[in-house]
């Protein structure tokens, strides 16, 4: 099962913009993805108040998971990329 570890260092958080961004993509891919934080809160990210509501600030870390499949690791890749973005 692929994962992803991820610091969150979106300056702002994670607020409602990046969180539609992140509900998109999961959407798009079909496969079920989860975020777990490090207090073991596990959401499914195809729910916009799922994730909303962990409130996830800078510094947050997060596990990603989803099934092995095609283009399974790009969307890790890519959710850790809004998640995390370079500055």
């Amino acid at each position: 099962m692929p994962t992803r570890h991820v610091i969150v260092s979106a300056h702002n958080g994670v607020h409602a913009r990046p969180v539609a961004e992140i509900v998109r993509l999961v959407q798009a891919h079909g496969a079920p993805v989860t975020l777990r934080t490090s207090e073991g809160t596990t959401v499914d990210l195809r729910s916009v108040l799922a994730v909303m509501d962990l409130a996830l600030g800078a510094g947050d870390a997060v596990e990603l998971r989803t099934a092995a499949g095609p283009g399974a690791d790009e969307l890790l890749e890519t959710l850790a990329a809004v998640l995390a973005p370079a500055n």
